[in-house]
């Protein structure tokens, strides 16, 4: 499984970035995944649920 962001919920609010810094950073305001890691605890950081595990 990898994370996965949905742009369109992406708020930019960095949760997800401070959480796991090896697999997501933020790119023109929004999260990106960088790694093909996982980051469960990301998914419940997110304050508008636009992670998920695929």
């Amino acid at each position: 499984m990898v994370m996965k962001v949905d742009k369109n919920k992406c708020i930019g609010c960095g949760a997800c970035v401070s959480i796991c810094p090896d697999v997501f950073e933020l790119k023109d305001g929004k999260a990106s995944v960088k790694s093909k890691k996982e980051c469960p605890d990301s998914v419940d950081a997110c304050p508008v649920n636009a992670i998920s595990k695929v």
